[in-house]
């Protein structure tokens, strides 16, 4: 995979995550204490860490599109 392609993948897993930390199901299951309650947390890591990870790989591709509009 190229470095667009992947995150392009990693948007694409961020959006899905996100999607799912804001489905009433997913809150419900929280509220009634269905799930460990540290699921929510566990899930906004998640998405803090697959952040962390898009900003290294949009700095590949910045790095490569300005090499290749030179």
């Amino acid at each position: 995979m190229s470095p667009i392609e992947i995150l392009k993948e990693f948007n694409s897993c961020y959006q899905n995550i996100q999607t799912i930390a804001q489905d009433e199901n997913w809150l419900k299951l929280i509220a009634d204490q269905k799930i460990d309650p540290k699921a929510a947390t566990h899930l906004g890591d998640v998405l803090h860490y697959l952040d962390q990870a898009m900003g290294c790989v949009e700095e590949i591709v910045e790095v490569k599109f300005n090499q290749e509009a030179k």
